[in-house]
């Protein structure tokens, strides 16, 4: 059953052209979606409507059959969404389980040991002891990827919005993020919807959502 939609969607940047026009889609549990196209086609773009950090200037999103513009968009995110950029967006002066404690404390997750829980999700995607204790800015591309998806996580969204989240891995890496998405989906019944320009991670993806000026859906 979809639980996210949107309706005749339509967004563009200040008075200039149109980036996303009369899109209409929906999202369901359990399943990967991969907005695919080049740099600038509006694929962070829709992103940012999804998570209801911008307005559409035209048309519809809705969450649960209601839209995203009447409801508190911050509770929305905090409860619903999880985010995982491109560029990690970590705290580099602080370690992989200060990040997550610290994602967990505005998102107002309620878990009893919020140290332990951070340290097991850390570990459930490979990062170990030491690396755990260390600054993010001191781990891999590929770790700090890990760290950033564990933060994601930390409050067991609905949803996750990945954007371009394998875009600077090598292959190994890439294959490795690629697996835990999957598994956030088909095990946990999440829904992925993730930005990108690779074919490898668009081939895992149940639904394909091609973007170009005007957006076209394909499969």
């Amino acid at each position: 059953m979809a639980f996210l939609e949107i309706e005749n969607l339509s967004y563009k940047y200040g008075h200039g052209d149109l980036v996303i026009k009369n899109m209409n889609f929906s999202f369901e549990a359990g399943k990967i979606y991969a907005l695919l196209g080049a740099s600038g086609a509006g694929k962070t773009t829709l992103l940012s409507l999804l998570a209801g950090l911008d307005n559409p200037v035209e048309g519809k999103i809705l969450h649960n059959g209601v839209e995203l513009k009447k409801i508190n968009r911050d509770r929305y995110r905090a409860k619903y969404i999880g985010m995982v950029f491109q560029q990690f967006n970590l705290l580099h002066r602080f370690n992989a389980i200060d990040n997550i404690i610290m994602a967990m404390e505005i998102s107002k997750y309620k878990v009893e040991n919020r140290k332990q829980y951070a340290i097991n999700l850390l570990e459930s995607l490979g990062i170990d002891e030491k690396k755990r204790h260390r600054k993010v800015i001191e781990l891999s591309g590929g770790e700090q990827q890990r760290v950033a998806i564990a933060r994601a996580l930390s409050h067991k969204p609905e949803i996750i919005l990945a954007d371009e989240p394998t875009g600077s891995l090598d292959e190994a890496n890439q294959a490795g993020i690629i697996e835990i998405l999957v598994k956030s989906a088909k095990e946990d019944n999440r829904c992925i919807i993730i930005s990108t320009h690779s074919r490898d991670v668009a081939g895992v993806a149940d639904k394909i959502i091609a973007i170009e000026r005007i957006p076209y859906i394909n499969k």
